[in-house]
């Protein structure tokens, strides 16, 4: 059975407790971080960091007398693979927002990532390794309606002109916030799941008869 040399690690937070006088919390703050005098420092044991991995040799006592065995990533520490986990999950985040802002749907590539993402976070939560193996990416999905405010505003001008129970109102008085709301309200009351359903069933005869059709041509 061979033997490995491992060296594992805790942070040990230290603090003080010093008074600084300043015209702002601010200044306060700058003065007690820039403050290199730490001779009333204690330690806090009860909020010590995970014991985490930092050195891994082949060999009893072996420490640093060869190169270091990689380390597993489960065993790292927890608040650096959250850190490393954030670069990756701002990265994304930068992407979707590219695409939004551009008004088309995210890619295949975004979302097979994103699901890789999920899954190593939840890993990372767990004290697991990262996925090795593709994670499968949820299936596409396609946006039906979209409610703009804009042609809200267009179908108020259009009801005020032709709906004399509304005389001496304009489209000017119906404010902002009140087309959003009553935006707000119809997106969250109106049921849309027959509407929904009625689609999906279309897609499906229309992808069958696609493949009913491919099929006989072979």
């Amino acid at each position: 059975m061979p033997d490995f040399t491992i060296e594992t690690t805790y942070h040990l937070p230290v603090f003080r407790h010093r008074t600084y006088e300043a015209d702002t919390l601010d200044e306060a703050c700058r003065a007690a971080i820039e403050d290199d005098s730490w001779d009333i420092a204690e330690k806090d044991v009860d909020s010590s960091g995970a014991i985490h991995i930092t050195g891994i040799w082949d060999g009893a006592h072996a420490a640093y007398a060869g190169p270091p065995l990689q380390i597993p990533q489960q065993f790292d520490e927890p608040v650096q693979r959250r850190a490393r986990h954030f670069e990756i999950l701002l990265g994304l985040l930068k992407s979707l927002f590219d695409d939004v802002r551009a008004a088309r749907p995210p890619s295949l590539d975004w979302l097979a990532r994103s699901a890789w993402a999920i899954t190593r976070g939840e890993a990372i939560l767990a004290g697991d390794p990262d996925p090795e193996e593709p994670v499968d990416p949820p299936k596409p999905s396609h946006v039906l309606v979209r409610l703009q405010e804009g042609g809200v505003r267009d179908a108020i001008t259009a009801v005020l002109e032709v709906d004399p129970s509304f005389k001496g109102l304009t489209s000017e008085a119906v404010t902002d916030d009140e087309v959003h709301a009553a935006c707000l309200s119809v997106a969250t009351t109106m049921d849309f799941s027959d509407m929904v359903g009625n689609a999906e069933f279309q897609a499906a005869l229309l992808a069958i008869r696609s493949a009913h059709r491919r099929l006989a041509s072979d």
